[in-house]
């Protein structure tokens, strides 16, 4: 199938006329823009992703996630005790970088060398272990530590964020690990959510920031067509994989029950 061709995902023309319905179709146009490029370019990434994801649940082992910076925790609990999500997800929801423990140490936290190295060690992942990394810019601290952390204890990395946005972001910014690394240059595999440096897209008239922010959508693309992708991987190595149903959709609680026995206490914040 032929692909419609796609805009360039970066910041939209200021809107002539800045009312709901002009600002909702430039917002719109320049979303979807942005994931039809992850659909037109990362699908052997994705493949690769959803193979090494496979392998781990035929093993019935865990895939850990782990998504330090302030919004960046949201593409980790996007796929975490999801309706539709796989049952072998493990988010490692780190209190350190939630805004829900304050948004300015959050992100001091996130700047902070060697907290990543605690997180990982703390979670106790090494040899065999599967961790997905997900950030939106790809550049700070934690997640940097995180990555070599887990690479020296044996880990397979799984990196997904912005290649534009860390390769434009100079190398003494302070958000930046002491090693000037990127996290597409750390990993096993990298998945790009290509958002455009400085996240928000949309230019008003006579305002100077820009607003609408699209790395959440991204990331969340991102991040379900994987799980969608494993999911497929398994059904062709015939294993109907344990799939989260909806608790509030009918007979929800009673197929969810089926498997809680099996993944209460593996999954840490189950």
């Amino acid at each position: 199938m032929t692909s419609e061709p796609t805009r360039t995902a970066g910041p939209a023309s200021p809107a002539a006329a800045a009312g709901p319905a002009a600002l909702a179709a430039e917002y719109f146009e320049t979303i979807t823009a942005l994931m039809g490029r992850i659909r037109d370019e990362e699908q052997a990434a994705i493949t690769e992703a959803a193979e090494l994801l496979a392998e781990q649940i035929a093993g019935d082992r865990l895939v850990h996630v782990y998504g330090p910076g302030g919004h960046s925790n949201l593409a980790s609990q996007e796929v975490f005790f999801r309706a539709g999500g796989l049952m072998h997800v493990s988010a490692m929801l780190d209190e350190g970088t939630l805004l829900s423990s304050g948004a300015l140490r959050s992100m001091a936290i996130e700047r902070t060398p060697g907290y990543g190295r605690i997180v990982i060690e703390d979670h106790q992942l090494g040899e065999g272990d599967l961790l997905i990394l997900v950030n939106a810019y790809g550049i700070n601290a934690a997640l940097i530590d995180a990555a070599l952390t887990a690479k020296e204890h044996g880990c397979t990395l799984i990196g997904v964020s912005s290649r534009e946005h860390a390769d434009s972001t100079a190398p003494e910014h302070p958000a930046r690990h002491p090693s000037k690394q990127n996290l597409h240059d750390v990993v096993d595999l990298h998945l790009d959510t290509k958002v455009p440096i400085g996240d928000a897209v949309i230019e008003i008239d006579g305002v100077a920031e820009r607003t609408g922010a699209v790395s959440t959508f991204a990331s969340a693309f991102a991040m379900n067509w994987m799980m969608m992708s494993t999911v497929a991987a398994l059904a062709e190595r015939g294993i109907d994989p344990p799939i989260w149903r909806s608790g509030n959709a009918p007979g929800g609680d009673e197929a969810n029950g089926q498997f809680i026995a099996r993944f209460k206490g593996r999954v840490k914040h189950l």
